[in-house]
């Protein structure tokens, strides 16, 4: 990989450091989605790995367009923020319609509610 001429080694060495760890993180994510049995299972795994793994990303590609164009570079904060808020959301989400699916249909995954005293 040839960097620009405007581009510091260290940049371009923390950029290409933080790659290759947000590509791992979500790689793990991703691979836990397929290795975890159940859906309840399933959901952390690849919504950790989205997370952080986009962090890494993104602060990647703001180190890097930072020191390419010598001014700062935020436009990835957006991003970021945006999965940050509706990353968890999602799985709140997912997970409570499942909740309910099972208690409806009465599965081996039905968990109990808070205020329920018991198998009905």
């Amino acid at each position: 990989m040839n960097a620009p001429a405007g581009v510091s080694t260290l940049a371009t060495m923390l950029t290409a450091v933080l790659l290759v760890a947000g590509a791992a993180i979500t790689l793990i994510g991703a691979i836990g989605l397929l290795r975890l049995r159940t859906f309840y299972e399933r959901t952390h795994a690849p919504t950790l790995g989205t997370t952080l793994g986009t962090a890494c990303i993104a602060v990647a590609s703001m180190i890097y367009f930072s020191a390419l164009e010598t001014r700062p570079v935020v436009h990835e904060l957006l991003l970021v923020t945006f999965i940050f808020v509706t990353t968890p959301v999602t799985l709140i989400i997912l997970v409570r319609a499942a909740q309910l699916r099972d208690q409806f249909e009465g599965g081996e995954n039905a968990h109990k509610q808070p205020n329920s005293s018991g198998p009905r």
